[in-house]
């Protein structure tokens, strides 16, 4: 079971690719990560009851609606998941690939229920939640800065912009919720060992902000 919802889904899905779908890991070498996230994005709204597959269409529209550079956009995207699954491999812009995920999810949507609304945005930026999410997510900045670099070494398409600063720039710039998650995903994609203080504030976040019971804790490590 996971309690990832959303954009965060998807990159769970893209963390592990021995777990993928043959259908998907064989579209993902043959045609690319554009279209395998596309497959991804369809298998979601089948897999996901609401309002989990809703999030996918809020997030991305979270992104979109947002003022964020592309490359911050790629920066946490990629950041946060396999690097197999950067669209730039394919040279296509981030907000197309974008774009094309919230087409494939509305046709899915509506597939599935032909008076399908999408549901509005909601991005999360009172900013007094975006302050918290800063502090909650500030002792951790570092190592995951340091594990990030590291992995750098091995990107042949290395990003354009530090992970850290651009995860920060989605909490203020689009959504503190969506920010937040994808900065979860990037220290369990990285399997940074967190203290016993900084586990304890990050789930306390993730309670305020509504989080299910156990969502925070789920694949982060100790020290």
């Amino acid at each position: 079971m996971t309690y990832e919802t959303g954009l965060t889904w998807l990159s769970e899905q893209c963390d592990e690719l021995a777990d993928l779908p043959p259908a998907e890991m064989d579209c993902l070498i043959e045609r690319g990560p554009v279209s395998a996230m596309l497959l991804i994005t369809e298998r979601s709204v089948r897999e996901l009851g609401h309002p989990a597959s809703l999030q996918l269409g809020r997030d991305v529209r979270r992104l979109l609606d947002s003022g964020l550079a592309d490359d911050t956009i790629r920066t946490a995207w990629v950041g946060s998941t396999d690097y197999a699954f950067d669209p730039a491999k394919q040279q296509v812009g981030r907000r197309e690939w974008l774009e094309r995920i919230e087409l494939a999810w509305l046709a899915a949507e509506s597939h599935r229920d032909p008076g399908f609304t999408p549901p509005p945005a909601d991005p999360v930026t009172d900013e007094s939640l975006c302050a918290a999410v800063h502090r909650a997510t500030a002792p951790v900045a570092a190592v995951l800065t340091r594990a990030h670099e590291e992995g750098e070494v091995f990107n042949p398409l290395p990003l354009p912009a530090p992970l850290v600063p651009a995860l920060e720039q989605v909490i203020t710039g689009a959504c503190a919720d969506l920010g937040f998650r994808l900065f979860l995903r990037a220290v369990k994609r990285h399997a940074l060992p967190l203290d016993g203080p900084s586990r304890a504030a990050l789930v306390a976040l993730g309670e305020r902000l509504g989080y299910p019971e156990g969502a925070v804790d789920q694949g982060l490590q100790g020290d």
